[in-house]
């Protein structure tokens, strides 16, 4: 019997381990390693953030679908890797700690044939001062708990504004190496949504602050779209939704420090800034979760299979180079780790070769550009990619990977909401190309543009509601589950 043991049980992590179960039987045994109790849809906590959605209609419980299927799961943090064993254990292993309750803290030593780096990653509030709902002073939707928290403190301001207070909205990223520049885009549109439809917006100054170089970037390095015979930036189509909702931007932007009702942020151009706010929802940066790693004999090797940023590294070429060189041959296609060919990343947990977008720094040395996205449907994709590996090594002897996918070949659509509401709530609906710039194929815009678009409205709306529930519907494996594609 052969053991894959599953380290997250995100988007990438869930998948992985859903389909390895169904795929391998009762022959095999999954393991899934997470230290949440709750699965959750991240994309709708956006709408959590505003209201409009409750952290029950985003999150369920795992252990009873896990139950259901034979998944075997324990609700703990995995604290180190050993992928050669040690003097007391012959067999590669991770080690873990609960944070169920009343097993908190409490470590175990899991053995594995083959292991998933699904763990998503930190969220690094720490990396700017000030920053974050816990003990800064900056709200925050990347969590479902956050989002409830980030819901009553818009309230607050909204009650503020219909005691006629003018409030001062600031919403984007709170450091110059965030990724998730689309999450901040949806809240900044239901955040303005909100305050319309409460009938304050006269009250409410909304100002977006990005580390992008343009608007738009979203960490892929912008796309242009073909709309009416014409073809158009994603600058142009960003701003033009941005003009008409009456939201102010800065960009190009590193947040440095946040104080109560202000931040400090400095600019592409090397000047320091300020800027007053009343409520404030900037996205963190993000890291690994901090795994640690030994050889054999105790020593560290953390750096051997792990990026500086935490990262595991995959099968990327992770060479430095100029950005003029940078190709989608760099990116990875398999997710198996180079020197131990049993332990794969998915989502968020591989180390990206490089940014997609420009990299760009301020006379200061201030790195100021988005890093790459690898949530959604990507984090989906090569989950499903992984775990189709994993099935063939275990059930048909395979050596190498089977499967292979990369960004650089990979579509992706997003529908990012502008508003919820059935009659009145709007959404951009954006598809690309590929994810990462292909130059060589498509020297005039990195992308085709037969299969890269962009349109907003109320139609846009319907399909994310849509997907809500149908992405829901799959998680908890209920009927049907394995046809609902990533």
């Amino acid at each position: 019997m052969a053991r894959v043991v599953v380290m997250g049980a995100g988007v990438s992590g869930h998948t992985a381990c859903t389909f390895l179960n169904d795929w391998l039987g009762s022959e095999h045994e999954v393991v899934v390693v997470t230290p949440n109790s709750q699965w959750n849809w991240i994309p709708s906590n956006i709408w959590v953030g505003v209201g409009r959605m409750s952290s029950e209609d985003v999150t369920f419980d795992l252990k009873p679908v896990y139950d259901k299927v034979g998944l075997t799961y324990k609700q703990a943090k995995a604290v180190s890797i050993h992928p050669e064993g040690s003097e007391g254990e012959s067999s590669p292993y991770i080690t873990i700690e609960y944070t169920e309750s009343g097993k908190e803290g409490t470590t175990e030593v899991l053995t594995y044939d083959y292991l998933i780096n699904a763990t998503g990653p930190k969220l690094n509030f720490a990396a700017t001062e000030g920053l974050g709902p816990d003990s800064g002073h900056t709200v925050s939707v990347c969590t479902h708990d956050h989002a409830t928290h980030a819901a009553h403190k818009l309230q607050e301001s909204i009650e503020k504004m219909r005691a006629g207070e003018t409030q001062e909205i600031l919403i984007g990223t709170g450091h110059g190496m965030c990724t998730c520049q689309g999450a901040a885009f949806e809240y900044t549109f239901n955040v303005e949504h909100e305050i319309t439809l409460a009938g304050v917006r006269d009250k409410a100054n909304i100002t977006y602050i990005s580390n992008e170089y343009e608007l738009g970037d979203f960490g892929v390095g912008g796309m242009h779209i073909k709309r009416g015979g014409y073809i158009t930036s994603g600058k142009v189509f960003t701003e033009s939704l941005f003009t008409e909702r009456g939201v102010k931007w800065i960009k190009r932007a590193h947040v440095n420090k946040v104080e109560a009702k202000k931040v400090h942020f400095e600019t592409l151009d090397g000047n320091q800034h300020e800027k007053e706010f009343d409520f404030a929802m900037l996205i963190p940066p993000f890291s690994g979760v901090g795994l640690k790693a030994f050889g054999k004999d105790g020593s560290d090797i953390t750096d051997t299979i792990f990026a500086p940023n935490g990262f595991l590294k995959v099968d990327a070429d992770y060479t430095p180079k100029p950005y003029e060189e940078w190709s989608i041959e760099d990116w990875p296609q398999t997710y198996q780790n180079p020197i131990y060919g049993n332990i794969f990343a998915t989502g968020i947990a591989f180390a990206p070769p490089h940014l997609i977008s420009k990299p760009m720094k301020s006379p200061n040395g201030t790195p100021i550009n988005p890093t790459p996205p690898r949530t959604g449907m990507p984090s989906g994709i090569i989950g499903k990619t992984v775990a189709k590996t994993i099935k063939e090594m275990i059930l048909n002897g395979a050596t190498e990977p089977t499967h292979k996918v990369s960004m650089g070949e990979m579509g992706a659509a997003c529908v990012a909401s502008a508003g919820k509401g059935m009659l009145s709530g709007t959404a951009a609906s954006l598809t690309m190309y590929p994810v990462v710039p292909d130059y060589k194929k498509y020297p005039d815009y990195g992308r085709d543009l037969d299969h890269t678009s962009g349109e907003i409205g109320l139609a846009g709306h319907w399909i994310k509601h849509t997907l809500h529930h149908l992405f829901l519907h799959k998680a908890k494996l209920k009927a049907g589950w394995t046809l609902i594609p990533e």
